[in-house]
């Protein structure tokens, strides 16, 4: 409704001779003088050197009634040139009517779909997944269901955390646990066995250590740079064995992403671009896009065009680091180490270049801690300065951190990093806890309960997140996230499950969903504005990749749905044609609030 009134004052500025974008409708923030309102008139008598007042005068005669009939809305204005816009309880309706038999409810499609990878996810092998993990596993996965929707091919990647030397650390701790093993044999020539000699477990206990003690001793350093040279280099036993630590890894984190509801179409990790880095090296080499400074093989950015973080404005430091000859600004990106080996720099550039020219991206989102601003500022501008993106659009779309309510990251009681399945245990047994208080482990059998209380332990844990501008840090309040009431998870489940039961009920009754009718009380007309509003709500979503528009709209239709039903006795309504309208609303709102929550990887039970 506000795209389609905003096109009719965009039309009339259009014909007045001065700039349509003046031509916005907004929702007002004065709902007792308008539901919608258009401050165009201010901005456009500043620019034309005029008085407001009488531009908005001309913009409300060249609308009413050419583009507005009375029939539809009636206009006013006040202050110095604000146009308040009212409609008609019959236009609000037929619109409210064309939603309800629109299978995307109203929400339009991409006219140009892009190819788009979204890169979420990310963790590292030999890691069980912990909170850590969530914020981009969650954020990533609403941001593929919604591209998806809106009409683009997207591939979902997560881009697994499996090279480098941490691999040639946990070879070195299993050689050293039992060396008697065919992977350290250089000249064993049989089979490896296909059984891992190493759980996840293993490999969560060893890693620590062994970080640990690559910080401290040159030796055993030295002795890791070179097992993970002789790895890279593709020695057998060292690769069999490597391939074992990422099988029993990604077996763990599958069982828990499917847990949460996540896929992926591809786990690209970082092996996969192991042996493209060095043509893209030589190229970059001959294309004069690379230097030495210090021994090390640079590009140079400082003197570059900068490539837009859609999140951060934060300016690059001078730094001690720059090369030699650069001027001060955005720090060089060492392509080649001086002792000849690849960094993450190196690795990301040839994923984009993978990304671009194999799987034909136009569109790239890295769901990444904002942390890692700066990586990427220097990745994406090597990546364009060198032609590798080419004509993709490459974007950082930074998160904040999940604290707890101590407001310091996320823990265990005894201070460890909380894993994953124990948080969600953690769900369930609250979620078992409220579902008791409100009666239904006694209404519905076991298995049942538990399957309701897991959904509504997703729904507390994902929209806790996604209710948040995504560049925002969050408490997480387990408590006070699971209740059935406020801006929650759980509220909007029991707001769509009672609406169903209202639906299931009226149809055991004969009684059926009907033709939209006019709004007769205002909290059906405010219930009817709130309805059309999703549109708007899902573009936000997508220009700002930020699903906490869609959270919000979700609950905002949930909270106007509650008060519309006190006032409004759908059952118990004598008049037919009324009453089938109501239930037409109900199913309407019933679907709207499902698809926010589909869009957000909410699943909504049958009943509660």
């Amino acid at each position: 409704m506000k795209k389609k009134l905003t096109r009719i004052f965009e039309k009339a500025f259009q014909d007045l001779g001065f700039d349509p974008a003046y031509g916005e409708v907004i929702v007002s923030d004065r709902p007792d003088l308008g539901q919608f309102q258009c401050n165009g008139a201010l901005a456009c008598a500043k620019a034309a050197k005029k008085n407001p007042r009488e531009i908005a005068q001309k913009i409300v005669a060249a609308v009413a009634p050419a583009l507005l009939p009375a029939s539809d809305g009636s206009l006013s204005l006040a202050g110095p040139g604000f146009i308040n816009i009212t409609l008609t309880d019959e236009f609000i309706a037929r619109e409210v009517a064309a939603v309800s038999k629109d299978a995307r409810y109203g929400i339009e499609k991409n006219s140009k779909p892009e190819k788009t990878v979204i890169d979420f996810g990310g963790p590292n092998v030999a890691k069980a997944m912990h909170v850590g993990h969530l914020r981009s596993s969650i954020i990533g996965d609403s941001l593929q269901r919604i591209f998806r929707f809106y009409g683009n091919t997207v591939v979902g990647d997560n881009h697994l955390g499996d090279w480098g030397s941490p691999m040639g650390m946990l070879i070195l701790e299993v050689q050293a646990k039992n060396p008697s093993l065919p992977y350290f044999d250089a000249a064993f020539s049989g089979q490896y066995p296909a059984e891992s000699p190493v759980t996840l477990a293993d490999l969560e206990e060893m890693y620590p250590r062994a970080a640990a003690r690559f910080k401290t001793d040159e030796k055993f350093k030295a002795d890791v740079l070179r097992v993970t040279d002789e790895l890279q280099k593709g020695r057998k036993g060292y690769k069999a064995l490597w391939q074992h630590f990422v099988n029993v890894t990604v077996a763990d984190l599958k069982r828990d992403y499917a847990t949460m509801g996540i896929t992926f179409d591809t786990w690209l990790g970082e092996s996969f671009f192991e042996d493209k880095m060095p043509a893209m090296v030589e190229s970059l080499k001959k294309g004069g896009f690379t230097e030495i400074s210090q021994g090390a093989l640079i590009i140079p950015l400082s003197e570059s065009k900068s490539v837009a973080n859609s999140d951060s404005e934060e300016e690059a430091t001078p730094t001690e680091e720059t090369a030699e000859g650069q001027a001060p600004g955005m720090p060089p990106l060492i392509l080649v180490k001086s002792g000849g080996g690849f960094l993450y720099h190196t690795s990301d550039l040839a994923t984009i270049q993978y990304r671009v020219d194999q799987e034909k991206a136009d569109l790239i989102l890295y769901v990444v801690d904002k942390r890692q601003s700066m990586h990427f500022k220097q990745v994406f501008t090597a990546a364009s300065k060198t032609g590798l993106a080419k004509a993709a659009q490459l974007e950082h779309l930074g998160f904040g951190t999940m604290n707890g309510t101590d407001g310091k990251p996320f823990k265990t009681r005894s201070g460890g990093v909380l894993k994953l399945r124990d948080l969600i245990q953690m769900l369930n047994d609250e979620a078992r806890s409220k579902l008791n208080e409100l009666g239904v482990s006694k209404e519905y059998p076991v298995d049942e309960v538990q399957e309701i209380a897991r959904l509504v332990g997703m729904a507390t844990l994902k929209f806790a997140d996604l209710k948040n501008n995504r560049v925002s840090d969050y408490v997480f309040d387990l408590k006070k996230f699971a209740q059935f009431e406020g801006f929650t998870g759980p509220y909007l489940l029991y707001a769509a499950v009672r609406i169903k039961s209202i639906l299931r009920k009226a149809r055991e009754a004969g009684l059926n969903p009907g033709a939209i009718v006019p709004a007769q009380v205002p909290t059906e007309r405010n219930l009817m504005l709130e309805i059309v509003k999703l549109p708007d709500a899902f573009s936000r979503s997508i220009t700002g990749r930020e699903p906490h528009h869609l959270a919000q709209f979700g609950y905002d239709l949930s909270q106007s749905f509650n008060t519309f039903y006190k006032d409004c006795h759908i059952l118990r309504e004598t008049d037919s044609a009324k009453q089938a309208s109501w239930l037409g609303l109900c199913q309407l709102v019933h679907d709207e609030i499902v698809f926010c929550l589909t869009m957000l990887g909410i699943t909504v039970p049958e009943r509660m």
